[in-house]
């Protein structure tokens, strides 16, 4: 047995020399963040082993590893929601971007395009994230495609799970048609699936409108067996979409809803959760104009389940969902659900049922902090991805050391 107990960073150092995954590794002495109705630890450890927590408390045994926190914070491995990451590189150089196509429908699975070894991926990992959920970019069609989980590993294998976790379409203003054009195609592909869904029942010779693929991926939506997440920020088209759930019985999960806390009691009663930017208190248009920082403590006050995202466009800035969160303790939340809404909640939204906490059972996505981790002070000192040590030096690291390198030949000869 290995024991690390000088200060903290020279623990990461040599814990960093050991073999990228020990049979068993402890973390012990840490302010543990469960998520779970055990709540906050002090002074408590986290043993894993294989990729799998199997204790998470007091623990006086033994490992091959072991990391003394001091008292450093551990959370769970923070989730992302509701963007591209993995299937664009530059935005400005459409090549490097497959995230969406206006011929989508709910076959179309955007991470067959998605790449492991993007360099957004390592600075997104500099944030603490671990697993991430993308989703296409908008569409024309009624239905935009598929939202799938992935893991930030950067293995070229593995690395995205299999089944889908949600179908996305966007709804709302649109320069091109009206939007009850977009909304009415919604609700007929689902009445139309419902009555062949009932039809099947007596009649094996029942048939549907969509393809055979569209089809099995759209039953289960309308089974209510997988969510359908809404782009729509404003309150009235809010409470349509709430109607569609409530007629037809599918699970809705409203994604931007600007407006949202407008009509947050709604939202609570029909249990449909909302994915927002914490940071969204700007009327970017007619269906934004009640925008506000109080958002998300106004949904949680009502009882509504938010996740706080890095979503749309933002690829780049992933790494800064811990500071949107903080940003909405700024603005109402406690620390305790901030932190929920960026690993626990999005975990049980999208099924991810295996990870988002830290119990006996999940995976080994952890995070050993320096500091607050919701603060801009605080930095990912230590990083697991399925209890394999994950790193977080990115292209922006490696260009800064290059360029700060002393030597007395030209830059241009350094490497």
């Amino acid at each position: 047995m290995r024991h690390i107990k000088t200060g903290l960073l020279a623990g990461l150092v040599a814990a960093s020399m050991m073999p990228a995954m020990a049979a068993t590794t402890l973390i012990k002495n840490a302010t543990i963040y469960t998520q779970t109705a055990q709540g906050v630890l002090q002074q408590s450890s986290v043993l894993f082993e294989n990729g799998t927590i199997v204790q998470v408390g007091d623990y006086d045994g033994s490992a091959d590893t072991v990391i003394d926190a001091k008292g450093a914070i551990v959370t769970p491995g923070l989730i992302g929601t509701m963007n591209q990451l993995g299937l664009i590189e530059v935005d400005a150089v459409s090549s490097s971007a497959d995230v969406g196509t206006d011929k989508a429908n709910a076959a179309f699975d955007p991470s067959l395009a998605f790449n492991p070894k993007s360099s957004l991926i390592p600075l997104a990992r500099k944030g603490g994230i671990t697993r991430n959920v993308v989703a296409p970019t908008y569409s024309h069609s009624v239905i935009a495609g598929q939202l799938k989980a992935v893991n930030l590993s950067g293995e070229l294998e593995g690395s995205v799970h299999s089944e889908p976790v949600a179908v996305v379409s966007y709804l709302g203003a649109s320069s091109e048609d009206s939007r009850a054009v977009a909304l009415a195609k919604l609700r007929h592909q689902l009445e139309d699936l419902q009555q062949y869904l009932t039809k099947k029942k007596t009649d094996e010779d029942a048939k549907s409108d969509l393809s055979e693929r569209e089809r099995v991926v759209m039953e289960r939506v309308a089974m209510g067996e997988l969510p359908l997440v809404i782009y729509v920020d404003r309150a009235a088209d809010i409470l349509q979409v709430i109607e569609l759930k409530t007629e037809l019985g599918v699970e809705l999960v409203i994604n931007s809803g600007m407006e949202s806390w407008v009509v947050a009691e709604q939202l609570a009663a029909a249990n449909v959760p909302v994915i927002l930017n914490a940071l969204a208190a700007l009327p970017s248009n007619f269906d934004s104009l009640n925008a506000s920082l109080h958002n998300a403590q106004r949904l949680e006050q009502a009882g509504v389940d938010v996740i706080i995202a890095e979503s749309g466009d933002r690829n780049h800035r992933l790494y800064q969902l811990r500071f949107q969160a903080g940003h909405a303790v700024a603005n109402g939340l406690t620390f305790e659900q901030a932190l929920s809404a960026v690993t626990s909640t999005p975990a049980e939204v999208f099924g991810l049922t295996d990870v988002g906490q830290i119990a006996p059972g999940k995976r080994a996505d952890l995070v050993l902090w320096s500091h607050d981790p919701l603060d801009l002070q605080g930095a990912v000192e230590k990083l697991w991805i399925d209890g394999k040590d994950a790193s977080t030096q990115s292209r922006q690291d490696a260009l800064r050391d290059r360029y700060m390198m002393k030597s007395d030949m030209p830059k241009a000869y350094l490497k």
